[in-house]
């Protein structure tokens, strides 16, 4: 698939249910590292996903390629110090073509700052992907800290990356 055609904007109203199938699709992605079930109905939490549409200081992302839905983002932190990438997902249709990469600079581009990201260490693709968006970002001047996973002792932490994002001009 080619990343050409890859737009990254502002997920809106009309978007909520497409977002709401990624967000299905990226949920049963991470459930094989965080050892989590679907409610009984088949889905998963999604506070998240509500909070990216409903709450201040959060902004979600939709990714398209060609037309297609290709992924999604969930930044959160935006009325905040730090800005936290919250939820991203690629569809495996469109995992190694660098669409994740071009859209996660794309997003931090729009947001300068600080930023952190987490992510799991048994997910060894997310391992690489995650260090590689923070070397293309910020070079060498990055950090990597693992967190306990709060009100979850009994999950492996969080691996959390700290980089600083400067203005796209700068």
């Amino acid at each position: 698939m080619p990343n050409d055609h890859l737009l990254v904007r502002p997920a809106t109203a009309a978007d909520q249910s497409t977002m709401e199938r990624l967000w299905l699709m990226f949920r049963h992605d991470m459930s094989e590292f965080q050892s989590q079930l679907p409610r009984p109905d088949g889905t998963f939490r999604s506070e998240r996903l509500h909070s990216a549409f409903h709450d201040a200081g959060w902004a979600p992302y939709l990714l398209t390629s060609d037309g297609h839905p290709a992924g999604l983002a969930f930044v959160r932190g935006l009325d905040g110090p730090v800005r936290v990438l919250n939820s991203f997902f690629v569809v495996r249709g469109a995992r190694r073509t660098g669409i994740g990469l071009r859209a996660v600079k794309e997003i931090v581009a729009r947001h300068p700052g600080p930023w952190e990201v987490a992510f799991q260490d048994a997910n060894p693709g997310a391992v690489a992907f995650w260090r590689r968006v923070a070397t293309e970002i910020a070079g060498t001047a990055w950090s990597e800290e693992r967190r306990p996973v709060p009100g979850r002792p009994g999950i492996p932490p969080d691996v959390w990356i700290s980089f600083e994002a400067s203005a796209p001009d700068e």
